[in-house]
Formats: C-alpha cells, structure tokens, sequence
C-alpha cells in the first residue's frame, strides 16, 4: 500500500527534449513533481512504480514506442495510469489506447487547460485506488467557506489559467486576482495548482 504522505509524481517519456522541457516547466510550475525520460528502457529502470501519479506518453518513439510501451505496462500489470500526448494520432488510434486501459488521448500542439485538468484528474483517480481516497466532504466544505469571487477564480485556477487570463475573462486588474487567489489558497491550506487536484477532480464531476 502507498503510503499517504507520498506526493504524486508525473511521469513524461518523450524523445523529443524540448517537448520534455516544455512539458516539465509547465507541470511543475503548477507544483507537480515531474520525471522526464527520453526512452522507454530509461523510464522501465529508473521509475518506482509503487508511487502514485501518471504517465504522459508519446506514440512515436526509438526503440520501443508508446504503444509497445502500453503493451509492456499492461504485461507487467504496471499500477500507473496513461495518458497519452502525440502529434501523430488518430481517431483509431485514440481508440485502441483507450481499450487498452490509457485514460486520456490528446494531440500536440496539447492546449494547457485541458492537460493539466486532465493530469489532475488522472491522479486523483490513481490515488483514489492506491487507499489516498478524495475527502470529498472537507473538499466541498473548504470550497464553500470561500466568497464568491474567490470561488470563481479558484474554479479558472484549477482549470490552467493564468492571473492574467482570469482577469481579462472577469475584467478585473490581474492584481485583484492575486489578491483573491492568495486569500483562497490561505482559507483552503493550499500552496499551487497540483495541491488544488482534489478540487479540479470535484469540478470535472460537476460536484461542485
């Protein structure tokens, strides 16, 4: 069993380094911890599959790709979600992984909103059936101690946007957003974008 205190970790194998880095700068400025590998033999060595989080996983890849690398997870019975990030995807293709158990497909050039409430969701999930179960009551009830407007820009946070893209949308001064942001990570004990998971996962469940 994994223990509680273990954070999340991101895993990304991509051969393509910059996509990595660009990758690596975006989750971890939301606070995830992030492992970047360039091949799949780098990723089967080094990782700790007893630490919950996700997989971000190319298609096209040297040596054993994303799909051949799909395929050895499920061999091995590998406790790690998948989601898959590729600019050579299609609808079949999108299918097939999902049959074989990924939880997600996106393409490249991938929109930032999109992954890292699907990153959180994914992880959510992967520690849900780990035994680190979502507290959703304490969640809802954090969520609901919060003003309205706190509320609102919690709800664009979680989602990936920028202060300055939840201002333009609210037509506030991106300094009222800062202010409003800190307030709310003070009232629900939260330090960034990974820390509020629980919350993106509430969201996407429309329970809240």
């Amino acid at each position: 069993m994994t223990r509680k205190t273990e954070k999340p970790l991101v895993r990304i194998v991509d051969d393509d380094p910059d996509q990595l880095a660009s990758l690596e700068i975006m989750l971890s400025a939301e606070g995830w911890d992030v492992a970047c590998y360039e091949r799949a033999s780098d990723f089967f060595a080094e990782d700790t599959p007893s630490r919950p989080g996700c997989l971000i996983l190319d298609v096209r890849m040297p040596e054993i790709s994303g799909l051949e690398m799909q395929e050895e997870l499920n061999r091995r019975e590998y406790p790690l979600p998948i989601l898959f990030l590729t600019g050579h995807g299609d609808v079949d293709m999108a299918v097939h992984t999902l049959k074989k158990g990924a939880k997600d497909f996106l393409l490249k050039p991938v929109d930032a909103p999109r992954l890292l409430t699907s990153v959180a969701t994914i992880v959510q999930e992967d520690c849900d059936q780990r035994a680190m179960p979502l507290d959703s009551a304490a969640w809802k009830r954090k969520f609901r101690e919060l003003t309205e407007r706190e509320q609102e820009i919690v709800r664009y946070v979680a989602s990936g946007l920028l202060n300055r893209q939840i201002a333009e949308r609210l037509g506030i001064s991106e300094r009222t957003v800062h202010a409003h942001r800190l307030s709310a990570y003070r009232k629900l004990n939260v330090h960034n974008v990974a820390d509020l998971a629980p919350l993106t996962v509430l969201f996407v469940r429309k329970e809240l």
